[in-house]
């Protein structure tokens, strides 16, 4: 072999092993991406509130005295758990209390000539019978029987007008109790004191009509709870009172308590224009007994609408465009694009009806650069 000939060989492989060099290098790197194996299970399709809700309790009662006025007693304390019909505060009532007394004093006086004018109408009553007995023996005078019975009927009507004036009395009476009534507060029902805005001898007034004020009492039944929370008013034609739902309370962490549907709104809310709600109820289901709750948590719901059991589910985040999945195949190291039917969903789980099979790989990064179909792939068992 010649110097020349050697000299051209030695180009050749120089520039072969470039080019190649150069096709590794200018060649589309693998893509390392994260994948997850079909797999089945139940799916829930869900409706979730779009603001946080509220945890109330059973009931809530605003209470003010029915009258202005001046607080004379204070029988309680934020927090104090009361009962049914316990003095809460009064006002300042001693006009009140010295009319009563007099009212109840003359209600007895009055009860007392009641009973005197009985006894003499009961008494000229068995006179008259007495002398009308004597009439047919002639002993009497016919004058004397008609004054007699005339008496009885006069005392009679006495009586009468005793037990009416009585009435009056007692009547005015209970006018005064009932004022004093309006300037005593009493717990509705058994409760917590959750707010009170007022101290002792301090004034409080009604709310005139149109104007809100604060109530001086806030009381709340404990004895249950409830959430009540918006829904799209999208979502709200697919809700029923009695389905089930998972409470999550912020307070309590990824905890779920699980709720039914017990009322949903008759209107829509119009509050904020662009996005109207449906106001919805839960209740816990059985009511927690080992968790202490407090009114006012920030709550969400979710409620479920209907359940596929035993069915072949992806990862909601793997679908693309709603109808297609990439799938990895470990022989070729590739991701090819698949079309699917979908089932019900949420966003974590969606049912698939047709086009994948229990143990195929799918794509779960499917935003990454170069995710196309075709592409090499270097892959990665996600959870």
């Amino acid at each position: 072999m010649t110097r020349s000939s050697l000299h051209w060989i030695v180009i050749i492989t120089l520039t072969t092993a470039a080019a190649v060099a150069a096709w590794h290098g200018l060649r589309p790197q693998p893509i390392e991406i994260m994948v997850q194996r079909v797999t089945r299970g139940n799916v829930e399709k869900v409706v979730a509130n779009t603001r946080a809700g509220t945890l109330k309790a059973c009931r809530e009662a605003n209470l003010s005295p029915a009258v202005g006025g001046q607080i004379a007693r204070l029988s309680v304390t934020e927090g104090d758990m009361v009962q049914k019909g316990q003095l809460l505060l009064e006002l300042w009532n001693k006009d009140l209390a010295a009319q009563l007394t007099q009212a109840e004093s003359e209600s007895k006086a009055a009860g007392a000539r009641v009973e005197v004018a009985r006894e003499q109408a009961e008494i000229a009553q068995r006179e008259a019978d007495r002398l009308l007995r004597l009439q047919k023996s002639g002993a009497v005078s016919e004058q004397d029987i008609d004054n007699r019975v005339t008496a009885a009927k006069v005392s009679k009507s006495e009586y009468t007008a005793a037990k009416a004036a009585a009435a009056t009395s007692r009547a005015s009476r209970d006018v005064i109790r009932t004022e004093m009534e309006r300037t005593r507060l009493t717990a509705p029902f058994a409760g917590i004191v959750a707010e009170i805005n007022g101290e002792l001898n301090e004034f409080v007034t009604p709310s005139p009509p149109g104007i809100a004020t604060p109530p001086t009492v806030v009381l709340l039944d404990t004895s249950c709870y409830y959430v009540t929370a918006p829904i799209d008013e999208v979502d709200a034609p697919e809700i029923k009172v009695g389905m089930p739902a998972r409470i999550i309370l912020d307070a309590f962490g990824e905890r779920h308590f699980a709720g039914t549907i017990r009322r949903i709104s008759p209107y829509v809310l119009d509050v904020e224009k662009q996005a109207r709600t449906v106001d919805i109820e839960v209740e816990f289901s059985p009511p927690p007994t080992d968790t202490i709750l407090l009114a006012g948590y920030s709550a969400d719901v979710e409620i479920i609408v209907d359940v596929s059991t035993d069915t072949i589910r992806i990862p909601t985040q793997a679908i693309i465009d709603g109808n297609a999945v990439y799938v990895y195949t470990a022989a070729d190291g590739r991701i090819h694009r698949r079309a699917v039917t979908t089932g019900i969903g949420n966003w974590e789980q969606t049912e698939i009806t047709m086009g994948l099979a229990e143990g195929e790989q799918i794509l779960l990064s499917i935003d990454r650069d170069g995710v196309a179909d075709n592409a090499r792939v270097v892959a990665k068992e996600g959870p």
